[in-house]
């Protein structure tokens, strides 16, 4: 790509990851281009779908989000690479309203440019769970898609003004739920007598 059609290019994703983070995935597509300070026919040359130009978007998060379950296979405990993953995945997603459904239907369809990311994405997910699981602190009852439902679920909180600020609550809700450490952890804690006051 020539630098003047590459600066073009980044300048497209620029105004468009802006946009899609203050309106959401189904920002249209000609408001975007006005944004940019050209055609909506210079913005398809580019990005010929919106599934083109979401995939140019967001493959450099899933690509880090990938990278960051691999650093924290090495690096971190099972237990903690898990949450921390979970957690910067839900962070990640509630930056772009309904980027989750997006992600889901991406999964189901092999057509989709968005496919070969989100399933790779779901897979380092799932390897950090299986992880956990292996090291017995996590249920083993769920899989990979199960957790890829349960982001979904926790940036769908974010995106609701009502329930945002119990977001941060109810994802350590889920995550003790995942992990059997903090099951048990609750459990003893429980079991444990109470002082009188």
């Amino acid at each position: 790509m020539r630098a003047d059609a590459r600066k073009n290019h980044d300048h497209l994703l620029a105004v468009a990851g802006a946009a899609i983070t203050e309106q959401g995935v189904d920002v249209s597509l000609r408001d975007i281009a006005r944004r940019a300070g050209v055609g909506l026919a210079t913005l398809l040359r580019h990005f010929p779908t919106r599934e083109a130009l979401l995939e140019a978007l967001l493959r450099t998060s899933f690509d880090e989000l990938t990278a960051k379950a691999g650093e924290l296979e090495t690096s971190s405990s099972p237990e903690d690479a898990l949450v921390s993953w979970l957690r910067d995945c839900v962070a990640w997603t509630t930056e772009y309203q309904g980027v989750t459904v997006l992600m889901a239907a991406a999964i189901e369809d092999a057509e989709s440019a968005l496919h070969a990311s989100c399933v790779t994405l779901r897979a380092a997910g799932a390897r950090l769970l299986d992880r956990a699981q292996a090291a017995g602190m996590a249920r083993g009852d769920i899989d990979g898609t199960d957790l890829f439902a349960l982001v979904a679920a926790l940036a769908w909180l974010g995106d609701q003004p009502a329930l945002a600020p119990r977001a941060d609550h109810l994802f350590d809700v889920v995550a003790s739920a995942i992990l059997t450490t903090a099951r048990s952890s609750d459990a003893e804690e429980e079991r444990r007598p109470r002082s009188r006051s």
